[in-house]
């Protein structure tokens, strides 16, 4: 009882703090919805299709961020320091890379990134130019990123959650000033809501290096950098991050087919879809702890060879996120009608926009358990390669070719679109499963 009780108390002390802050930011997301809606339909639907690029950035940098934790946590389980530090090291030089690659493409084309999504040339303009500034935004959400894995991973999780509340409180005072023309500032529109962004991330990294540095310092140590994992190193790093880097990036390619099938659907269409957005991030975001948490304590578990206890320990973790997910998607089937009603949009976008988050409730237990199972549990144990496999075959044999059939060969409305392509989930789920029932991704570095 007292194990089990410690074992509750260490998943709250993550999971916690990681629900809340991406709670927090979907919160604000809201807010930030309301004030673009205030422009119109063409907006708000061209910032969501901007966020869809880039959020391929954030999905990759987080694929890395993953790679960061299974090693950080196994070497902690080990208590080996200086491989923990090399491993934060490794991942943060590559993650930076890739903000580099990433910030060069939408300030060089993003107007041609943009034209792959619509064929409606105010909203590609509007989108473009938005693109072009959040760009800014790629290399602090990259240090943000991976400082806030390893202060969860020393079970700091706390200090990035109190840094996203000061960015956001940032974000959404100068969303107002911004957007609207506030204290003497011309009104910007759709662009100071992406300066807003760019102020709020570059506030966001800062507080977390300083958490990051002050962290260190209370252990009565330092962090070293360093690259030298070793050639056996570099090659179990590339074997363990390749399948994760794939498998994000072809998530979050899909993702984006499912963004340009409801871009070419209509402009209502995709502004309705970009209005259930921040709820659908605000309800995983309040069980995307769970998956943190499990990647983290399972991975230690896995460290220090104990199979029996982080087999057992999954379980748990994967009832607590079936129970959580049941429970809010009731909520939202209750309220739904009172969120759409609160944006100063035509009444057909807030007709179809409750339709989709409808269908949202229904398929969200399933997605929470395949974040929880397949993003968290079984990539605890390095077995990557797995994760890959089943994310790919969901995404793209069965995900993008089911979106294409029921939106332009059956021509069915956007929910039924929406409900129809994330059946996916399931099959990704039943095969997620018989995985981890088998065992066979467990294992230590």
């Amino acid at each position: 009882m007292g194990t089990n009780h410690a074992f509750i108390k260490t998943v709250f002390s993550i999971a916690v703090p990681v629900a809340l802050q991406c709670m927090l930011q979907s919160s604000f997301s809201i807010i930030d919805q309301i004030m673009i809606g205030q422009l119109g339909s063409v907006s708000i639907a061209a910032v969501g299709l901007a966020g869809k690029f880039s959020s391929i950035y954030q999905v990759v940098v987080s694929a890395i961020a993953v790679v960061a934790g299974i090693m950080i946590a196994q070497y902690m389980g080990k208590g080996e320091q200086a491989q923990v530090d090399r491993s934060l090291s490794v991942n943060l030089a590559a993650a930076i890379l890739l903000a580099l690659g990433f910030t060069a493409a939408c300030l060089g084309v993003p107007g041609h990134i943009m034209s792959i999504y619509t064929e409606d040339a105010a909203m590609c303009a509007v989108a473009a130019s938005y693109l072009r500034l959040i760009a800014f935004t790629f290399l602090p959400m990259a240090g943000a990123i991976l400082l806030s894995t390893m202060l969860r991973c020393m079970e700091r999780a706390s200090l990035p959650l109190y840094a996203s509340i000061v960015a956001a409180i940032i974000n959404t005072g100068l969303n107002y000033v911004l957007i609207f023309g506030k204290l003497g500032f011309a009104p910007m529109g759709v662009d100071g809501a992406a300066i807003a962004t760019v102020m709020a991330q570059l506030a966001n990294f800062l507080l977390i290096l300083g958490a990051f540095l002050m962290s260190y310092r209370k252990t009565g140590g330092s962090f070293h950098f360093s690259l030298s994992l070793g050639a056996e190193g570099y090659r179990q790093y590339i074997w363990m991050l390749l399948p994760i880097l794939v498998t994000e990036f072809m998530w979050s390619l899909g993702e984006n087919v499912y963004a340009s099938i409801y871009g070419h659907m209509g402009t209502i269409a995709c502004a309705a879809m970009t209005l259930t957005n921040p709820i659908q991030g605000l309800m995983i975001g309040a069980l995307s702890g769970l998956s943190q948490a499990a990647g983290i304590l399972i991975g230690k578990s896995l460290g220090k060879k104990d199979y029996d206890e982080a087999y057992a320990n999954s379980k748990k973790l994967v009832w607590y996120g079936l129970c959580g997910a049941v429970i809010l998607s009731v909520l939202l089937v209750a309220t739904k009608s009172f969120y759409v009603d609160i944006y100063a949009v035509e009444a057909v976008t807030k007709n179809i926009a409750s339709d989709i988050l409808l269908a949202f409730a229904l398929v969200a237990p399933i997605k929470v358990l395949n974040m929880i199972l397949g993003g968290g549990i079984v990539r605890s144990g390095g077995k990557t390669k797995l994760i890959m496999w089943i994310d790919l075959m969901g995404t793209w044999i069965f995900g993008v070719p089911l979106g294409y059939l029921s939106a332009f060969v059956l021509n069915l409305p956007i929910p039924y679109v929406y409900f129809i392509l994330s059946l996916e989930e399931a099959v990704r789920l039943l095969v997620t499963v018989i995985v981890f029932k088998k065992k066979i991704w467990m294992q230590s570095l």
